[in-house]
Order: C-alpha cells, then structure tokens, then sequence
C-alpha cells in the first residue's frame, strides 16, 4: 500500500508540468463533455472506465508520461504544420497524411473503439486516449509549427516568472482564473442547441484548422522575451475559453457518435 501510495504521489506530481492545457484545462473539457453526452453513450464509457469519470480520465494520457513504455504515445498529442497554409491547403494536408500524430491517431482511435472486437483493456487505454487527444488539438499551441516545439522554444514572462508561449496556453492563463475544473466548467458551459449542433457536425479537420489559425494569431501577439500580465489575460480570456467550451461539446458529440 506504501509503494502504490508513493507511486501515485510521484505520477501526481509528475502530471504537474507542462502538457497540454494542464489538469484544469484537460478536466475543464471533459466536464463540459459529460454534461452533453447520450445515455448510450453514457452507459458504454461506464462499461469502460467504471467509476473514473471523463473529467478524470482526461489527464491519463498526461500522467502516464511517467511510464518510458508509454513513449511511443508523445507525438500523439500534437501535430506540427507549416505556417501560411490556407484551409483548403491544410485540409489536404490532413487526409494526406501518415505520420503518427494527434490527426491520425484521433482517426485510428474512433475505428478502434468502433471495432466489436477491440477488448475491454484496449477499449479502456483508447478511450482515455481518445478524449485527451481531443482537448489537446483544442490548445491551438498543439496545431502549430515544429521549428519552436509548438511554442515550447519561445520564451516569455508570466507577471515575473519565466516561461514559454505553448506552456501560457498550456496551464498558466487557466489557472490565472483561479477556478477549480469544475467552477470553471459551470461558468463557462452557457450554449445554445443550435450552437451545439453547429459545432458538433463539423469535421474534425475544422477543428483542427480552426485552433491552426488561432495558433497563428497566438505567435503574432507575443514578442520573445516579452513580459505578460494582466492585459495579456484581458485580451486572451474569451478565446481560450471558446476553446475549452468547444472541446467539451466537440468530444461529448464524438463520443455520442462513437457509442451510438
């Protein structure tokens, strides 16, 4: 009991460094998801995970970062595109792609969790995979350019601590607000059906080319070295609150699609 309460201490506290939108973020979308999901759907994710909620089972694929066997799993979470693409240009881009990223992998995951004889122990690992991964692509910092890291190689203030542009939208702005995952979720979950439906038939490449050109707008805003406070927040808060809202109606409808 010692040894798994030590470990879950150091895989807690490993979780804490810069991801993708961070425990906050990541439990923000699945929150938001639970609340619009079907009762099918609603029956076969707890056939799945049991008593693990979504808001929980969004940070797994964060924390089991801890596990080298898990490594394979890294470039999963992210997909690197040139900039200056416009949509058309990025949508071909995206079905003519192969490489092991967050684009390809989401696509392989639905057909899995799709497949009767996926088993139970795979379903369990992809669908944790499945509803990280669709929070993350919502982080526009995870659909932007290979040559910083998505952001990771420009450096930044916060008030008068040093960071990096992809960890700001990674954790740093959501836990400005000072909210808990599920404070934040109440607060920011107000949208209308239509809204909903809107959102949730898009194709996923609008997804993705959606947070592509919000990344775009993210790099112009920011000067290296530049200290951020208080106007940055002002400026910044209700898009990536959209974008946490998004991520939650968007999942709750692929799972409702994937569970149907």
């Amino acid at each position: 009991m010692i040894k798994k309460t030590v470990g879950l201490i150091l895989l807690l506290s490993l979780s804490l460094q810069t991801f993708a939108w961070g425990p906050t973020g990541h439990r923000v979308v699945g929150q938001i998801a639970s609340s619009y999901l079907s009762c099918k759907a609603k029956r076969s994710i707890r056939k799945i995970l049991g008593t693990e909620s979504v808001a929980i089972s969004s940070n797994w694929a964060d924390f089991i970062k801890s596990d080298t066997s898990f490594k394979y799993l890294d470039s999963w979470h992210y997909i690197n595109i040139k900039a200056g693409l416009n949509n058309e240009e990025f949508t071909n881009y995206l079905n003519n792609d192969s490489a092991l990223d967050a684009y390809t992998k989401l696509n392989f995951l639905i057909g899995e969790l799709k497949n009767k004889k996926t088993t139970l122990e795979q379903k369990r690992l992809y669908l944790r995979l499945l509803i990280h991964i669709a929070g993350d692509i919502h982080q526009p910092m995870h659909v932007s350019r290979a040559e910083d890291l998505g952001g990771n190689r420009i450096k930044a203030f916060w008030f008068a601590d040093a960071t990096n542009l992809h960890a700001l939208w990674d954790d740093k702005l959501i836990e400005y607000q000072k909210l808990s995952y599920t404070e934040y979720s109440t607060n920011i979950n107000h949208v209308s059906k239509e809204q909903r439906r809107e959102w949730q038939k898009q194709p996923m490449t609008e997804w993705f080319f959606e947070s592509y050109q919000l990344a775009e707008k993210i790099y112009a805003g920011v000067k290296p070295e530049q200290k951020l406070s208080y106007r940055y927040n002002f400026d910044n808060v209700e898009m990536l609150n959209q974008q946490l809202l998004k991520g939650g109606v968007r999942l709750a409808g692929l799972l409702n699609e994937v569970f149907k």
